[in-house]
């Protein structure tokens, strides 16, 4: 059985798999656009980070930062590192982590959640999964801006 929970970013195997990230990152997009965290940065207080393990094994990983909400509006989020190894792929864990990310952010009464992903056909995938789960295209948020090599999502909670 899989199980999502709370995790050291810096922890050996979750460090493999973060270092794997940013230089797929790197190697899709131009180094002005990528927006992925290193272990230490996801370490940071308004971050709360999971794995998915089977028996132990890293499946998958994936983050919740808090961010500054405009005046007036509720509490938002953003999701970071959403990864898979490659052996987990297909497996319905993304689908789980982020699910479980999901659960959390309405735990917590936030009122919506945004992402940046890439809009390189590499990234097609990753936009996929979350039109599945009622994400949809946004105007940049939190400092970040328009950018063609970036596609900016949000979900209402």
């Amino acid at each position: 059985m899989i199980h999502v929970e709370p995790d050291d970013p810096a922890r050996a195997d979750v460090h493999r798999l973060l270092s794997e990230h940013l230089a797929d990152m790197f190697a899709t997009s131009p180094a002005e656009s990528v927006h992925a965290l290193d272990h230490s940065a996801l370490s940071a207080p308004s971050i709360t980070f999971w794995t998915a393990r089977e028996d132990g094994a890293l499946l998958g990983c994936g983050a919740l930062k808090l961010i500054d909400s405009p005046p007036g509006s509720g509490k938002q989020g953003e999701i970071k590192s959403m990864r898979t190894t490659a052996s987990a792929r297909g497996r319905g864990v993304a689908t789980l982590v982020l699910n479980h990310i999901l659960d959390e952010a309405r735990r917590r009464n936030y009122e919506r959640i945004f992402l940046e992903t890439g809009a390189e056909d590499y990234f097609a995938p990753a936009r996929r999964l979350y039109v599945r789960n009622g994400f949809a295209e946004c105007p940049p948020f939190a400092g970040y801006t328009l950018d063609p090599h970036s596609v900016f999502m949000e979900l209402r909670l």
